[in-house]
């Protein structure tokens, strides 16, 4: 039982991932409603989403995002209407499960809600449940014990109804055979291109089409503006190296976390179960006794048999076969008669009968690892980086409002903020031009927007304090500036002739190409210098998709056939389809269960969109966009 309610999470989990349907799918109009509460942003079913709900959504949203890509994310992406109402729509689609969950009396039971915890990786250390990494976790998202178990205990149970969903979806073998058979066909083809240098050499330019070219794309050769920057960063990372630690502070931290620094003890057992529900009647749990009677006997006549007796007579299918070898476990992972039961054992001895609500169970302990505890030494240097982190961080957001202050009071110049700060004033070397969004290498449009303001450039001001993320703000100055230049037809006359002899000269062989299709259409003979002979396969694309499609879409009833496709900017391709090669494919093909575990996924997605969508009707939804649009601006 253990083992089979851990290794069932996998499927859950991917099938849980399907829960995020934004608003790609559903339209929001059609439930907007500008009346509610004013702490509520949405009602599903008559119950509220707060205000406070999906603003912690969208924070941990932002977490999830900014970790995955090492944080360097725009923060304005943050502020986009869209992300907020993709969060949103994922809060509503969680509590129509929920409510749907509920109104079928979809429950999860404790051990269920233990095991899954315990089987979580970011809880587990050498792939055992880590009581001190559980707790550290909870901490770290502000969140307790029970306010994460009742969250979990929701989404286990909303889980059971995808659960259901995605075992439901069927996909016909047959069907799946052509697809695999059409993806497997073979096409044997030569290839001939037209190129554009073979036409340049006839090309004649004349003043009056390159003139015309140049006002048609007349913003294409101009100059863009560009400067220089002179900046100051503050950040958590630049105040860290300002931050001491005082011996007294590393001694208070080591003392108030030394228990969670070190491993809790754990203990590695064996379990025989003779399974009984937990509201069976009298005479079945009599009769489980007495069968976990018999076999405690055995085992106190000779324990050496533990192992082979829990393989041939233990209802645990998880464990049995390994002779009920659960591994390691710490405290809080199983339920608490079995917990209390194996921690009350020396190693190597084996308890008498324990009731749980799987039944009855027989424990050995194997081995015990006791709880370990760094010296104050050992954890100086963990306990450092922590502090300094802390403070850091402290103080970045205490002098974050300051900084800014600064930058915008003082405007002709950053020294005032880089001595109060003891930041160092750099500069850029190359030019940045105006239209990117990386500036002095952060990916930041805010401020590359703000460098080329008129208070910037004109009046020579600081920019404002830009946040760009991951706690780090920047104020930059501009020190060089060159307006935008329009370069005149004289100037650029050499380079708008090339890049119009090189557009004609694409656009002649491409006609070239065309004209000679549809010569070989109609059977006439042509003069071409084939390529090798090119092996193509549809489900592995060798050409262009264009190339491709083309390719498989010429009737094979009559060979050789012929298609051809242009090459923006590059010509003409054109094939000459020589033999075709069809595959049939065996029932027993191992293919065939791959790619029908993946149709079957896509139709699972497919199905949830539409039960989603029909649980939007059965349970009304209403969006108060007021609230949205006020929490949006604050």
């Amino acid at each position: 039982m253990f083992e089979a309610v851990r290794n069932n999470k996998r499927i859950a989990q991917v099938i849980l991932a399907l829960i995020s349907v934004t608003f790609a799918f559903f339209g929001i109009e059609s439930y907007l409603n500008n009346n509610g509460a004013a702490g509520e942003v949405a009602t599903v079913g008559g119950t509220p989403i707060s205000a406070y709900e999906f603003e912690q959504a969208v924070r941990e949203q932002q977490d999830r995002i900014r970790a995955s890509n090492e944080g360097q994310v725009d923060p304005a992406t943050f502020q986009d209407p869209l992300f907020r109402r993709a969060v949103l729509d994922n809060l509503v689609n969680q509590r129509l499960l929920s409510l749907f969950a509920s109104e079928h009396r979809l429950s999860v039971s404790d051990e269920q809600l233990r095991q899954t915890i315990a089987g979580i990786p970011a809880f587990q250390e050498d792939g055992q449940f880590s009581n001190a990494r559980y707790q550290a976790a909870l901490r770290g998202q502000g969140m307790n014990d029970l306010s994460f178990q009742e969250r979990l205990r929701g989404e286990l149970a909303y889980q059971q109804v995808l659960s259901a969903m995605g075992e439901a979806a069927m996909v016909p073998k047959a069907a799946v055979s052509r697809v695999l058979s059409a993806q497997l066909e073979e096409r044997t083809v030569h290839m001939v291109r037209f190129e554009p240098e073979t036409y340049l050499k006839s090309l004649e330019i004349s003043p009056e089409a390159a003139k015309a070219y140049y006002e048609a794309n007349i913003e294409s050769y101009a100059v863009p503006a560009r400067v220089k920057l002179s900046y100051l960063v503050l950040s958590a990372d630049t105040l860290k190296s300002k931050v001491t630690v005082s011996d007294d502070e590393l001694r208070a931290e080591y003392e108030q976390t030394k228990l969670n620094l070190g491993s809790p003890e754990e203990r590695k057992a064996r379990h025989i179960l003779v399974q009984v529900a937990a509201d069976a009647s009298e005479a079945d749990v009599a009769a489980a006794r007495k069968k976990a009677e018999a076999l405690l006997a055995e085992i106190k006549t000779d324990g050496a048999r533990f192992e082979a007796i829990a393989k041939t007579a233990s209802d645990d299918p998880g464990s049995s076969a390994n002779g009920g070898d659960l591994g390691f476990f710490g405290r809080g992972a199983m339920l608490k008669p079995f917990e209390d039961a194996a921690f009350a054992l020396a190693a190597g001895e084996v308890s008498e009968l324990v009731r749980s609500d799987f039944g009855f169970h027989i424990i050995r302990v194997d081995d015990i690892r006791k709880a370990t505890i760094p010296s104050f030494e050992e954890a100086r240097g963990q306990l450092e980086a922590t502090l300094r982190e802390r403070a850091a961080s402290r103080r970045f957001a205490e002098s974050a409002e300051q900084f800014a202050n600064l930058v915008y009071e003082q405007p002709d110049s950053l020294e005032p903020a880089a001595n109060q700060f003891g930041l160092e004033i750099r500069s850029t070397e190359d030019w940045i031009e105006k239209g990117v969004t990386t500036v002095a290498g952060f990916e930041s449009p805010a401020l590359a927007e703000a460098v080329f303001s008129q208070s910037a450039i004109a009046s020579k001001h600081n920019t404002d304090a830009i946040d760009i993320g991951n706690n780090t703000i920047v104020a930059a100055r501009v020190t060089s500036h060159e307006p935008a230049q329009r370069r005149s037809f004289d100037e650029v006359k050499a380079e708008v002739e090339s890049q119009l002899r090189q557009q004609q000269a694409a656009e002649a062989a491409a006609k070239a190409g065309a004209d000679q299709l549809a010569a070989l259409t109609k059977g006439e003979k042509a003069d071409l210098t084939w390529g090798d002979p090119i092996k193509l396969q549809r489900g592995l694309p060798m050409l262009p998709p264009n190339a491709m499609t083309s390719v498989f879409a010429v009737a094979s009833d009559s060979l050789p056939a012929y298609t051809g496709v242009s090459v923006p900017g590059a010509g003409y391709a054109l094939f000459r389809v020589d033999a075709v090669k069809k595959v049939t494919i065996d029932d027993k093909d191992p293919r065939l269960e791959t790619m029908t575990d993946q149709y079957a996924q896509l139709m699972g997605a497919q199905d949830l969109r539409a039960f989603l969508s029909a649980l939007r009707e059965r349970y009304a939804v209403k969006i108060n966009a007021a609230a949205l649009a006020t929490d949006s601006n604050g």
